[in-house]
């Protein structure tokens, strides 16, 4: 009799779990939410009403054009910024993808200690070799310029790599021997065979960089000297020095910049989780 009561109440002590923990989601959902609505919500009302107390969510008039002048301003910057998140997506997932599969499946001298050594170069904080690497870049004539931005981070993959050799070693191995019964290439087997196989880890690497590149702010402030050549982070320090009065102005460049990397990880969200996933738990 006792035995049946539990079994009875087991399923009601799951279900509490899961209302409470789906409750304490939603409150952390909203407190985390709160400032991008209020910051969108802002974006569209007259300065006069950004701050007023109490606050108010709808603005009384909703001013589009708010978003057409601070487009018109950010339009170059938004183009440079396009640019370098392309190249450096574009170019990591294929030299990291290449390393991965490297890592994962090809047998060559030394090729544990030199994974340990790629590896261990992500523990060295990039201030350590900034001036080093100012000093280079200079040389190659390579400052004010976007070169400084894409290259050094593309041909130094170091956690693309990581995780795609982990998502490649979690790929069946009969895969790639079919391929090689079938005639294929090393490159071949990477390309037509093993590359599909691991797309939601590409989709996760995809996302980190585009991530990465969209939010730099660090490294067009030391390499670039041009304002034509400047990217999103640092117009809107810009567009902060000449609208620093227009709260709601400022509130809608703040919000075109972030919606196309809120867009892409809405749109790659399933992928990434799933690609990441699968590369943690592998090997």
């Amino acid at each position: 009799m006792t035995t049946d009561l539990a079994v009875r109440r087991r399923p009601r002590r799951h279900l509490t779990r899961r209302i409470v923990i789906f409750l304490v989601l939603v409150v952390l959902a909203v407190i985390f939410a709160t400032p991008l609505i209020w910051m969108a919500s802002a974006s569209l009302k007259p300065e006069n009403e950004v701050l007023q107390s109490p606050p108010t969510l709808f603005p009384s008039t909703w001013l589009w054009s708010n978003y057409a002048q601070a487009a018109d301003g950010l339009l170059p910057y938004f183009l440079n910024s396009v640019k370098l998140a392309a190249l450096n997506v574009g170019f990591l997932l294929l030299f990291a993808s290449m390393a991965g599969y490297a890592f994962a499946r090809l047998d060559f001298a030394f090729k544990g200690a030199a994974f340990a050594l790629l590896l261990s170069t992500a523990m060295i904080p990039s201030m350590v070799y900034l001036v080093p690497q100012y000093m280079l870049f200079r040389e190659l004539g390579w400052i004010d310029t976007h070169l400084p931005l894409w290259v050094p981070q593309v041909l130094t993959p170091v956690f693309g790599t990581f995780l795609l050799r982990q998502a490649f070693r979690g790929v069946p191995m009969e895969l790639e021997e079919a391929g090689k019964l079938d005639g294929a290439s090393t490159f071949g087997i990477f390309w037509r065979i093993m590359l599909p196989q691991v797309k939601p880890a590409l989709a996760a690497v995809g996302v980190m960089t585009f991530m990465a590149s969209w939010n730099d702010l660090f490294g067009p402030l030391i390499f670039l000297n041009s304002t034509r050549l400047q990217t999103m982070p640092i117009a809107l320090a810009l567009f902060r020095g000449e609208y620093f009065t227009q709260t709601n102005l400022m509130m809608a460049a703040a919000t075109l910049t972030i919606l196309p990397p809120l867009l892409i990880f809405l749109v790659a969200q399933r992928y990434f989780v799933q690609g990441i996933t699968m590369s943690g738990l592998k090997g």
